[in-house]
């Protein structure tokens, strides 16, 4: 036992390495390993001889076990040092930024509209971006012959032959928000309704789709003074600084009387100023809401009365962010998007501010 002693141990002190470390193990302490026939040998033995030769052997094949886990430890530690002398990593080098998703201008400027209309009093309301013939056109007053109703300028849906189900277009305003919502609450009403509408243009300051926020008051003594209270505090709120507002008389089917809203701002090196100068800039439609519209929305004319408006919001992110292109906003470019986005955890509130 002590020559096999000597001869595993210097052998596993020598093994170069893992494959020659397993293959004296085999040799060993396998199954078929010199130390365990020698140990199939102690049923030959008489009890003396078994009583002197057990521990020995245990005591050898656990030595053996110990020098070939620590061989194996000793190789790791050598192969590990080889790999750090030629793999390095210099830990005082500044961490690889990792990039951060940004918050689209278009969404940005929504949260924005929402919590200023929100501090007023305004809920938010949604509805369908496919609508019927009649909520999109018939309930807001819109005549048959009216230029919107027709497919040059309007997207309607396919309907197959024989189908005689009312037509269905992709919504050209939130309006048909404001007539369901009639339907369902009944007034008095103060909501806003943001949204994507769709209709056919294209160029530079027009898409095929873009997004709309429409506003609704309505009570028993809502005048044109609330409305231009209303939309004065709002861009005074949305720009950072008080901004004058005019209106002007105009004419649009589901409010009477209508009027265009301007803004007070200056033209500059082709940069617009809103809130300074003697020059104004058409932002939006508005006017009290046309009797047969509250019919239409089951509201009695003749009790309730108020005011309705719609702005594009595209329009309003590029009038305060300066961005020149409404079709950028849908070209999906990330230098775009980086230059212009917003921080995801940043959401705009009054007294924290709208934007940073």
């Amino acid at each position: 036992m002590e020559e096999l002693r000597n001869k595993y141990i210097e052998a596993i002190a020598a093994a170069a390495d893992e494959a020659a470390l397993e293959e004296l193990r085999v040799q060993a302490v396998g199954k078929k390993g010199e130390v365990s026939l020698k140990m199939r040998e102690l049923g030959k033995m008489t009890p003396e001889e078994r009583q002197e030769a057990g521990p020995a052997l245990n005591a050898l094949k656990n030595e053996i076990n110990s020098a070939l886990a620590a061989r194996k430890v000793s190789l790791a530690d050598a192969a590990l040092e080889e790999r750090l002398k030629t793999e390095w990593l210099d830990v005082t080098l500044p961490g690889r930024a990792r990039r951060q998703g940004t918050i689209h201008p278009v969404s940005q400027v929504m949260e924005e509209v929402t919590a200023i209309f929100a501090d007023m009093g305004f809920a938010v309301a949604e509805g369908p971006q496919i609508e019927t013939d009649w909520y999109n056109f018939d309930a807001l007053n819109i005549p048959g012959h009216h230029p919107a109703r027709a497919e040059m300028d309007t997207f309607y849906t396919h309907r197959a032959e024989g189908d005689n189900r009312p037509p269905h277009v992709l919504r050209t305003h939130t309006s048909p928000v404001q007539i369901r919502t009639m339907e369902k609450t009944g007034a008095p009403i103060r909501i806003i309704c943001p949204g994507r509408v769709y209709r056919a243009d294209y160029d530079q300051t027009h898409t095929p789709m873009f997004h709309q926020v429409e506003g609704l008051a309505l009570g028993k003594d809502i005048s044109m003074a609330n409305l231009k209270w209303v939309l004065e505090e709002f861009f005074s709120a949305f720009f950072g600084t008080h901004v004058e507002t005019r209106f002007r008389a105009s004419h649009f089917p589901f409010t009477e009387p209508s009027a265009e809203v301007d803004i007070q701002c200056s033209w500059e090196g082709g940069t617009v100023k809103v809130g300074e100068g003697d020059d104004w800039l058409e932002v939006l439609g508005s006017g009290m809401v046309h009797p047969k519209v509250l019919e239409a929305g089951g509201i009695d004319p003749n009790e309730y009365q108020g005011f309705a408006f719609g702005m594009g919001i595209d329009r309003l992110a590029m009038l305060k962010y300066g961005i020149p292109d409404l079709r950028a906003f849908f070209d999906s470019d990330l230098r775009w998007l980086r230059h212009y986005g917003f921080a995801s955890l940043d959401q705009p509130t009054l007294h924290g501010g709208l934007s940073r």
